[in-house]
């Protein structure tokens, strides 16, 4: 680094002769300014978004133009059609000129094919040359915007992100990033507070309104009964795995998850209780979670399935072995997934749940046995061994964790309130 230091070699400015210079300008004529203006075609765009019970004239009428040869386009053209075709809630771009003659209407939706929806778009443009219109479609992908967000348990976490606008794909992504930290059945208090950052995935810069609109959960803090814990999303780019990590490089992922369902409600826990059917005092060697029938039920845990049939009682069950001679069991399904013999790795759907067996309603019966023996799932969940980070991913982690410290200072300065960075 070069430092030059410059005197001044003139007089002093505030001894040198000063003049004042006083210059007329000239103003454009008032009625040449208003005919340009009235000269000036002024158009109107409006943003929309399909509904069910759209028609071409009703979508036309709510987005501001009147336009028939636009609407009987819509109707008749087979890529126009698609406007109105599969699920509401299409976004929908329509610009028009003062009349309500549609000059062009821009249509985004899932891409076509499924492994292609969390990544791209589907663009539909409509123009109009003249008096004829044409229409094409195309893939592209999708963008990721990052989003801050913070809120305050009040009575549930959901309620706290409803009010903060944060998604729901996002509230389930972070009671999994916690939940070897927080029993969020159980120990969820009022009070508690949580910031994350997260990404907002956007087509063409808008926020994109199907499948949740959201991308991951990249980071967040939450404080819960006055102790604070924070987690970071990181992808190893050697192996390519990703996982949750605390600031402290310590695997928020476990050998086992705390629950086979995503969050939901217990309705009966690991104790003494009496039996609905058998009208007797027993003890419950299990959890039970409550959930409609077809709710998805993963593995905690990566293994191999030692049963997938029916059993009495159980009805419709799954038995995992894990290593270390753990197993768990996963009764009253209204369907199975998986087949004896087979590899399960944790997280796997091996079926859904039902009130199969002896069963009073829709639950999934859930027990984690060690040697045979039963023991509290969450306990175990709890105490299993972490996944441990790399130690040539440790540099880069540790930048991942300085970037997102300062995202989540900002975050916490925003109670209740979701926005893009």
């Amino acid at each position: 680094m070069t430092a030059f230091g410059i005197a001044p070699l003139a007089p002093d400015a505030a001894e040198l002769p000063r003049r004042t210079l006083v210059e007329t300008v000239p103003m454009a004529d008032i009625s040449a300014q208003l005919d340009e203006l009235a000269s000036h075609a002024i158009g109107l765009t409006r943003a929309e978004a399909t509904r069910s019970s759209d028609t071409p004239d009703s979508l036309l009428k709510r987005a501001g133009a009147f336009d028939p040869a636009a609407a009987a386009f819509l109707r008749t053209d087979p890529l126009a059609r698609r406007v109105f075709q599969g699920r509401a809630g299409k976004m929908v771009h329509l610009t028009a000129d003062a009349s309500g003659q549609v000059q062009k209407i821009v249509v985004r939706f899932p891409a076509e094919k499924v492994e292609q929806q969390g990544s791209h778009f589907t663009r539909l443009t409509i123009a109009r040359d003249g008096a004829q219109f044409s229409a094409r479609t195309e893939t592209a992908p999708l963008q990721a915007q990052v989003a801050l967000g913070s809120g305050t348990i009040r009575s549930s976490l959901f309620a706290a992100t409803d009010d903060a606008n944060i998604p729901d794909a996002i509230a389930s992504q972070m009671a999994d990033m916690f939940s070897g930290d927080i029993d969020f059945h159980r120990e969820l208090r009022k009070g508690d507070r949580f910031s994350i950052v997260y990404e907002m995935l956007t087509a063409d810069g808008e926020p994109i309104t199907w499948d949740g609109g959201v991308g991951r959960l990249l980071a967040g803090e939450f404080t819960n009964n006055g102790k604070t814990y924070s987690a970071v999303y990181f992808k190893d780019s050697a192996t390519g795995k990703a996982s949750f990590y605390g600031f402290d490089g310590q695997s928020k992922r476990r050998a086992f998850l705390s629950s086979p369902m995503e969050f939901s409600r217990i309705t009966s826990g690991f104790a003494m209780r009496f039996h609905p059917i058998m009208q007797t005092w027993r003890q419950h060697n299990g959890v039970d979670y409550g959930a409609p029938t077809g709710t998805a039920v993963r593995s905690v845990g990566d293994g191999t399935v030692e049963v997938a049939g029916w059993q009495n009682g159980f009805g419709n069950v799954v038995q995992v072995r894990h290593s270390g001679d753990r197993s768990t069991v996963y009764a009253h399904l209204s369907k199975i997934d998986v087949k004896k013999g087979q590899r399960v790795e944790q997280g796997q759907r091996i079926g859904a749940v039902g009130s199969t067996g002896w069963a009073t309603g829709p639950h999934l019966h859930f027990e984690f046995r060690v040697g045979g023996r039963h023991v509290d799932p969450r306990a175990i969940a709890r105490a299993s061994e972490a996944v441990t980070l790399p130690n040539y991913a440790k540099a880069q982690f540790q930048q991942t964790v300085a970037s997102v410290k300062t995202q989540l200072a900002v975050a916490e300065t925003m109670d209740g309130v979701s926005a893009a960075d």
